[in-house]
């Protein structure tokens, strides 16, 4: 009896097993019709979008971040991860486009792009939105703590970075195109440079800023900055709305002698394997309360004309993270320089970084 009892018992298991393997074995055969894989920057979307997009869809999402465009581009370029859809910058996407990295996009299959205002659309680093589909915009500039600054420092030029008042209490964004490309615009000149003799004037500035540079970093600007630990920072507009968000003593300006206006974008990798997947979920963010809910939990300003609306009217009217067009055609969109190009601006940043050791 027992012999028999611990037969049928192994013959259950049997069963259980056969049957799990044969609905893994299903469940891997159709997840690829039901799986989104997305390649995004870290702490870059509400993750309630996700969870609304999936009950809505039936679409289980795998979300994977990274830290810079260039980890993005790398990752994309090298293959064997199937990305769906990332979100690159504007340079970046230029370079993905010349690597032959993107899929062109059919519009027809993202009626929600009507939402988007005409101002974000047909930009030079994607004549026609051929391959992108905005999604977050914003600028570089300055946040400084009126606690910590003496009085008449307003930060409205770069000039301002260079005060003797300000001696080990400045936080640069760990980034060689936002550091050389505010000394270019310190000097006068674009941050797209390709003149040897302006590169090397910007490093020279850069140079006699030293004594002023307390730290060069990353994410963790928004703590520092938050916690009082240094007067100024220099980073991104939505970055600073959270460290004001934080610390009512904190203010944002864009310096007046130029700046970065930068925008992040929607592109469906050549890699992708569920592109159905990805029309679908860029369309589910250009919805106007799905794309106003994120621009409020994110904090960088939305393109979408039909989001704004709903938007708090402190957030909306904020000129500071909303700027008049008379702002942002002052403003320069990083264009892809080229690896020689770039390369030289590493270098001076390199050789600048290791100086304020």
């Amino acid at each position: 009896m027992k012999r028999l009892t611990v037969l049928f018992a192994s013959i259950l298991v049997m069963i259980t097993l056969l049957g799990t393997g044969l609905y893994q074995l299903q469940k891997k055969e159709t997840s690829a019709e039901n799986v989104l894989t997305i390649y995004n920057w870290g702490d870059y979307i509400d993750p309630d979008l996700i969870h609304k997009f999936e009950k809505k869809t039936g679409y289980q999402v795998v979300y994977e971040t990274f830290d810079s465009n260039e980890a993005m581009f790398t990752k994309i370029k090298q293959g064997g991860t199937h990305y769906d859809l990332t979100i690159p910058s504007d340079y970046m996407l230029q370079k993905m486009k010349a690597n032959h990295l993107l899929v062109p996009l059919d519009h027809k299959k993202i009626p929600n792009l009507k939402n988007i205002s005409s101002q974000f659309l047909d930009l030079p680093f994607d004549p026609g939105n051929r391959y992108s589909i905005p999604y977050f915009w914003g600028t570089l500039g300055i946040v400084y703590n009126d606690r910590f600054v003496k009085k008449g420092l307003t930060f409205t030029t770069w000039n301002d970075l260079w005060d003797k008042s300000l001696k080990n209490n400045i936080m640069l964004i760990d980034g060689a195109r936002e550091v050389m490309g505010l000394a270019l615009n310190k000097n006068g000149d674009s941050l797209n440079s390709k003149n040897k003799t302006q590169l090397q004037k910007a490093y020279q500035s850069l140079l006699t800023l030293v004594p002023n540079v307390k730290a060069i970093v990353a994410d963790e600007m928004k703590m520092y900055m938050i916690n009082e630990e240094s007067a100024v920072g220099v980073t991104f507009s939505g970055e600073a709305k959270e460290m004001m968000d934080a610390n009512e003593h904190l203010h944002y300006v864009i310096p007046k002698d130029g700046s970065n206006l930068w925008f992040d974008n929607m592109v469906i990798p050549k890699t992708a394997k569920n592109k159905k997947a990805a029309y679908a979920f860029i369309n589910f963010m250009l919805e106007p309360e799905n794309a106003a809910q994120n621009a409020e939990y994110i904090g960088y300003s939305t393109p979408n004309k039909k989001a704004l609306p709903l938007l708090p009217k402190e957030i909306r009217e904020d000129k500071t993270f909303y700027p008049p067009k008379e702002i942002t055609d002052r403003l320069e969109v990083y264009k892809d320089l080229g690896n020689y190009w770039l390369n030289l601006y590493n270098d001076y940043f390199l050789r600048f970084k290791m100086q304020t050791h």
